[in-house]
């Protein structure tokens, strides 16, 4: 097989709890990943030699040493002991560092394809632990599941059947915000509160987006907000057009909102303009993708 295309869908974050700081510094947190049609795509290419190139369209994602698809591909290129070189071809249509796990949809991308170039050499049970080692938001991507329940650092999954499919809005501010800074704002305004504890959740209720809109919200809104009043105001004016849900995805910047029917979703479009940043009309995914358990 001399190449391989994926689609890497981005993800968003129903509720996001930060429960506290571990000792090795990482944060536990207790999450429900949801799975978007937005997506980038990503091929990847067997060549002779050692080694990964990449080339990037659509948006600037840093050095290539440093982009989770590259270190992902190096991943599996150990595993099999560098049977070949790969060079990755990625066209980013999900907002960069905007809390909608682009990077890490690419990783598992990137996991998945050279797997694939290289005869599904890799067990699901390996292919997961190179995930989780990757980044929180990895293994979700990987698992292909529509809606997962998230706990630990994000590595630890509950599959969960997928919510009705909805329209809805990503709305993208300009603004990058790094997620361990916005950790560090968390950590500042808990000071004195000390560590979370987990809720108690009743699993027919994550079947219904009605009872998901009652639900905590995200824990990262009220210090963003605070150090990024446009994104506050971005915020307001989502939850102003009136949708089912409406949530700050990740530590942000994007935000999510969902509606009942696809003419709501237009009529905030409209309302909304591009005066907060970039608004990408999306669909939540009903059904899994392909997986390291799934055939494509």
């Amino acid at each position: 097989m001399p190449a391989v295309e994926i689609a890497a869908p981005a993800k968003a974050n129903l509720f996001l709890r930060v429960l506290g700081r571990e000792a090795d510094g990482y944060h536990a947190i207790e999450t429900l990943f949801c799975r978007l049609d937005l997506a980038d795509t990503l091929r990847a290419e067997r060549r002779e030699g050692q080694g990964v190139t990449i080339a990037v369209s659509g948006a600037e994602v840093g050095p290539p040493d440093a982009n989770l698809a590259v270190r992902a591909a190096h991943a599996v290129l150990d595993a099999v002991e560098h049977r070949f070189a790969v060079h990755l071809t990625l066209a980013k249509r999900i907002p960069v560092s905007a809390g909608l796990g682009g990077g890490s949809a690419d990783a598992a991308a990137a996991l998945l394809a050279v797997n694939r170039l290289a005869d599904d050499a890799i067990p699901r049970h390996e292919l997961l632990q190179f995930a989780a080692r990757l980044g929180s938001d990895v293994p979700f991507c990987l698992s292909g599941a529509p809606l997962a329940l998230g706990w630990g650092r994000g590595e630890r999954l509950l599959r969960l059947p997928g919510l009705p499919a909805a329209p809805g809005l990503v709305v993208s501010p300009s603004i990058a915000i790094a997620t361990a800074e916005a950790y560090r704002w968390v950590d500042a305004a808990r000071e004195s509160a000390g560590r979370r504890g987990a809720l108690a959740l009743d699993l027919d209720a994550l079947s219904r987006w009605g009872d998901i809109a009652r639900m905590a919200g995200n824990d990262f809104e009220s210090p963003v907000f605070a150090r990024h009043p446009e994104i506050r105001s971005a915020f307001e004016a989502l939850v102003a057009t009136h949708p089912v849900v409406c949530r700050m995805s990740g530590s942000g910047s994007s935000l999510l909102a969902i509606y009942r029917h696809a003419g709501d979703r237009e009529d905030a479009r409209l309302r909304l303009g591009r005066k907060h940043g970039a608004v990408i009309a999306i669909e939540t995914l009903a059904h899994p993708t392909a997986g390291p358990e799934l055939p494509e």
